[in-house]
């Protein structure tokens, strides 16, 4: 062997270069296994939006009617309040510590009551708001027809707080779906099953199936707000609409011609 003759280590030549989180990412998305298979995201996703509705209804089913009562008599608003910030300050994490060991149990039970809970602040507040910022005048005038308070509530009140109720159940909805991967702490299913398996493999393993779950639940919840931002527009009677902003924008005067 010449003196000028180099040998390459064994560790040179062939070493394998393991993919970045991102690769793999991609790679597990785009496997067709990781969706249809028993687990896979068809599955946890379905899991995940019925969780989320579940927790939704039952957060109007207590919030509205409280709120949009409360709002009717002019009272309450320091007990909606109080009630928001209660809700707001129990971390959904701690409530889902606590109620699998009720009667409740494991599974998605505790979750859809946990986020429930979770969701009743905003679902209050803007139920309360919508009513009381009914017009005055349009109440004034329904109970001169002889509206009893019931009839005011529900053919003056309740259609002029349509635009809140919906902006309420937008921000709820939006919040529950991001949240809603904690799931996965008390085997409630959903899209942060992904994640915690992902974790169960390891960061070297698993990163991408981590980034893959994380992706899914993000883009859900941005769908959710698309879609539920177009319903809110639909369902607000259009003298109540505000304008888009490409619409204000159109609506300016232009400077032509001016001094």
């Amino acid at each position: 062997m010449s003196a000028g003759l180099v040998v390459a280590g064994p560790t040179a030549v062939g070493a394998a270069v393991r993919p970045s989180p991102v690769e793999q990412a991609v790679v597990w998305l785009n496997d067709p296994l990781n969706w249809t298979n028993p687990g896979g995201v068809v599955d946890r996703l379905t899991e995940h939006l019925t969780i989320s509705a579940l927790a939704v209804l039952l957060g109007c089913a207590v919030a509205w009617p409280l709120g949009l009562w409360l709002g009717h008599v002019r009272r309450g608003g320091g007990l909606v309040v109080v009630l928001s910030n209660v809700t707001l300050a129990i971390p959904v994490i701690a409530m889902l510590t606590i109620l699998p060991l009720t009667f409740l149990g494991f599974g998605q039970a505790p979750v859809v009551v946990a986020l429930a809970v979770f969701a009743v602040p905003p679902l209050l507040a803007t139920a309360h708001t919508g009513v009381r910022q009914a017009d005055a005048e349009a109440r004034d005038a329904a109970r001169g027809l002889g509206l009893s308070g019931a009839q005011v509530l529900w053919r003056v009140e309740l259609p002029l707080a349509v635009p809140y109720l919906a902006a309420g159940f937008r921000t709820a909805a939006v919040q529950v779906v991001a949240t809603a991967a904690l799931a996965s702490f008390v085997n409630g299913g959903g899209l942060g099953q992904i994640i915690s398996a992902g974790f169960g493999l390891g960061m070297a393993v698993g990163g991408g199936q981590i980034l893959a779950g994380g992706v899914l639940v993000a883009v859900l919840a941005l769908l959710v707000e698309g879609v539920l931002a177009v319903v809110e527009r639909a369902v607000t009677p259009r003298p109540l609409r505000k304008p888009s902003r490409w619409a204000a924008v159109l609506r300016r005067p232009t400077a032509t011609g001016r001094a």
